[in-house]
């Protein structure tokens, strides 16, 4: 595949048991219900209304925050072992990841993830969110497979995830503590955690303030041993030949004077503070003012390139080190005021995130066969600004007046902006133009985006019986969506499209912007029946939409001009929303005097117009277009069994079946093909999730005293296939799936823990995703080979000490 410069530039840019009724009379969700009752029920409020996990009559899964804290969750690519439907990629700290629920993904597989998706909704409590959050201080996440978006402001095509943390308690003061601290295998550092937070009432039930703050220090893994010295003149292939087995970095003396290593680039190194401010004038009337702020950096992907060269299986081949620095900020106001008859929630929020990148260029160009690898000691990187600037208000009335008809109505305003530079260095490459550019800027872009959305929802729940609920909900959307957009080619361009040395400029005439905007109904139907207080059955029949937007690339100029041209013709311009049906029968049970729960569903989901990944015909750059439909279907299952006082088990198998029902015609990139690209055909497999996946997890605890305890867990993950590219068209390939496994020993004080564990206790190596295809695995060109094709590396094992304190 000739992976295209947007595909680069996005990716540089870029996470209970109880019998509470779930009906009109439960009270409504501030959410703030965030306790664990004493017979261990996880307490929800996912349908606006505080309700058992056991009782909600939707497909819901939940992961308390005491198995965040056992399990070691840090963030959203923690949550895909125990959830089932759920799969995230681990890509390492360059971005957050992609998350993909019941198979809702036709992209292609990647190494360096994203930090965007805008499939699935993810909230920080109220705030919806573009950016992720390490989970500290969180009662509980809530994951919501199925279109939301006649509860939720921000519309969902395939689900919603919530973290819904900890609010600020204005009656008692409260502090925590913890370290972690651990060794990896394959990494030349230990990892240190740490994390502290306090709850202050400022003035008792009035103010009070929650503040939690973290950092993460992990070590890398991924050693970068062929970094140039001295790029424009040190060879990055010292060796040259006509295949690749004759390639190679020569000699040691050869390797000294061209190269220097760099151990374990792929660190994280993250700060992170949530701060909330309660202003409670009564218990009826309440303000949550929050700051969070979240700083990571790191130095290297989490990928090799498969042993081309001889490399090992921890080795990058990169001939520059790729530091990313991801801002994150998010402010916002939450106010809560209960009229009697309704409860009225409004909230007002801002996020901000800025990611800067430097990436290894060199095997773009070398793709995109431009004969660059003439020059004899050819090498390129990328650097790249991002920003993401989100305002999003929400108002929402729940009703509380009680009776047998409950409803929720909301209004939504959602704004984002999106800008991005981006330049291509090729250091020596202007002398050997002979064009006077001593910063080698070979092509400069820049895209600006903005995307307005306002909607209107409502749930309506109607109480039969004690037994029998039905429930209808409506949404009406609206979006416009913008960009303008310029590339420039300031050494081949030639002419008045050659820019000046030192400045950094577009030419007027290649700076374009356009348009795209949609309106719609999106609705729901719900009816859940509980035969006893043990049992109950739900079926949802629910649609969704993703919104659609203009691609982010200059729109090309008719007739196009002579030389090179990197645009997009007036239909690669912008695309069209794509929709899912989305049906689902499920049944909760509690048996064995509530000792066992089952929860198990079935669903369907018809994708109609899925946005799919493309290029442009002109210059290869990455846009997303409109292809025909697919389907995914599936079955999940959960259980959750205390067989004795001290023995707990639980259990998540789940079955996904996504497939296209229509053929796809040239919808997959294929530098095999004459013009690129490849078809697919009914019945191909999307890519990017498992078909299969299951978790089980054992606990054993051990009473000492009254207050004290020790605790044994044992949980093992089961990640099945995946697909690399849809049908494994265009040199597409099976990622093998793997099991891993993680333990702890755990004493449990009055207040303190301390504890041993080990993840990946085997330590599995495993490709966890693919970037690129094989059609560039070890291609030569002029001599030259290629290190284009990537695999992502599961983290190794890990061992180390958890401590606990609390008061």
């Amino acid at each position: 595949m000739k992976l295209v410069r947007h595909t680069l530039l996005c990716a540089t840019m870029l996470m209970g048991m109880g019998t509470t009724q779930a009906f009109a009379q439960t009270a409504p969700a501030e959410d703030t219900a965030t306790e664990v009752s004493d017979d261990d029920a996880i307490v929800v409020t996912a349908t606006r209304r505080e309700t058992s996990l056991q009782d909600a009559p939707i497909n819901i899964s939940a992961v308390s925050s005491e198995d965040i804290e056992k399990q070691r969750i840090d963030d959203v690519k923690g949550l895909a072992a125990f959830t089932p439907g759920l799969t995230v990629t681990d890509t390492g700290p360059k971005s957050t990841g992609t998350i993909i629920m019941r198979g809702i993904s036709s992209a292609d597989t990647s190494t360096v993830g994203s930090n965007f998706d805008n499939a699935v909704g993810v909230y920080m409590g109220e705030v919806p969110l573009y950016l992720d959050f390490k989970l500290l201080d969180i009662s509980r996440v809530e994951v919501l497979q199925g279109p939301q978006g006649t509860l939720y402001g921000l519309g969902t095509l395939a689900g919603a995830v919530r973290y819904m943390p900890n609010r600020p308690n204005s009656s008692d003061w409260s502090i925590a503590a913890h370290m972690r601290m651990f060794a990896e295998s394959e990494s030349s550092d230990p990892g240190v955690n740490a994390d502290a937070t306090i709850n202050i009432p400022i003035i008792a039930d009035h103010i009070a303030l929650r503040s939690t703050v973290g950092y993460y220090d992990n070590p890398g893994f991924i050693d970068y041993n062929y970094l140039l010295k001295t790029p424009g003149i040190s060879n990055p292939q010292p060796v040259r030949g006509t295949t690749a087995a004759q390639g190679g970095f020569g000699t040691q003396a050869q390797r000294d004077a061209n190269f220097y290593s760099k151990k374990d680039l792929n660190y994280e190194r993250t700060f992170t503070t949530r701060n909330q401010l309660l202003l409670e004038l009564n218990p009826d009337y309440k303000i949550y003012l929050t700051y969070a702020h979240q700083q990571t950096k790191t130095e290297g992907g989490q990928s090799t390139q498969a042993g081309v060269l001889g490399s090992g299986p921890y080795e990058s081949t990169k001939r520059y080190t790729e530091p990313t620095k991801r801002v994150s900020d998010l402010m916002a106001v939450e106010t809560n005021f209960n009229f009697g008859f309704a409860q009225l929630v409004a909230t007002a929020a801002w996020t901000k995130q800025r990611s800067t990148n430097k990436g290894d260029n060199t095997d773009l160009l070398l793709d995109l066969d431009y004969g660059y690898e003439a020059f004899p000691t050819f090498s390129s990187f990328n650097q790249s600004v991002n920003e993401y600037r989100q305002f999003n208000g929400e108002v929402r009335l729940v009703s509380t007046h009680g009776g047998p008809l409950s409803w929720v109505i909301g209004g939504f305003y959602n704004n984002l902006r999106r800008n991005q530079n981006y330049q291509e260095y090729t250091p020596g490459m202007a002398n050997f133009f002979g064009v006077f550019r001593p910063d080698d800027l070979e092509y400069i872009s820049f895209v600006n985006t903005k995307l307005k959305e306002k909607a209107a929802y409502g749930e309506a729940t109607f109480e039969i019986s004690d037994k029998w609920q039905v429930t209808g909900g409506l949404r009406y959307f609206k979006y416009d969506a913008f960009a303008e957009g310029g590339t420039d080619t300031p050494l081949t361009g030639g002419g008045r499209r050659r820019t000046p040395y030192p400045l950094i400029q577009f030419d007027p005439s290649r700076i374009k912007s356009g348009s795209t905007a949609a309106d719609g109904m999106v609705w729901k139907a719900n009816t859940s029946y509980k035969f006893s207080d043990d049992l109950m059955t739900y079926f949802t029949y629910s649609t969704g939409y993703r919104t659609g937007n203009v691609n982010r690339v200059a729109p090309c100029i008719l007739p196009l001009p002579a030389g090179q041209n990197v645009c997009a013709l007036p239909n690669e311009l912008a695309y069209d929303p794509d929709k899912t049906r989305n049906m689902e029968l499920g049944v909760r049970a509690s048996v064995l005097d509530k000792r066992l729960q089952l929860t198990a569903s079935v669903f369907h989901i018809d994708w109609t117009g899925l946005q799919l990944p493309s290029q442009t015909v002109n210059g290869a750059v990455g846009i997303t277009v409109n292809a025909n439909d697919a389907v995914s279907q599936g079955f999940e299952f959960t259980a959750r069994a205390k067989i004795t006082s001290n023995l707990k088990f639980q259990a998540t198998y789940s079955y996904t079946d996504a497939h296209l029902v229509q053929d796809a015609p040239n919808i997959v990139s294929d530098s095999t093909q004459p013009d690129g690209k490849a078809d697919a055909f009914k019945g191909d497999r999307l890519p990017g999730s498992t078909k299969h996946s299951a978790s089980a997890q054992i606990s054993y605890t051990q009473p000492l005293s009254d207050s004290t305890d020790i605790e044994a867990t044992w949980a093992t993950t089961y990640t099945g296939d995946i697909y690399s590219r849809v049908g494994l068209r265009g040199n597409g390939e099976v990622i093998p799936g793997y099991t891993t496994h993680r333990a702890s020993l755990t004493y449990h004080g009055e207040h303190f823990d301390l504890g041993l564990y080990a993840d990946n206790i085997f330590n599995k190596y495993a490709i966890t995703s693919i970037g690129n295809d094989r059609s560039s695995y070890n291609v030569v060109r002029t001599g030259v080979v290629e290190r284009y094709y990537a695999t992502g590396i599961l983290t190794p094992r890990r061992v180390g000490v958890d401590f606990r304190f609390r008061y």
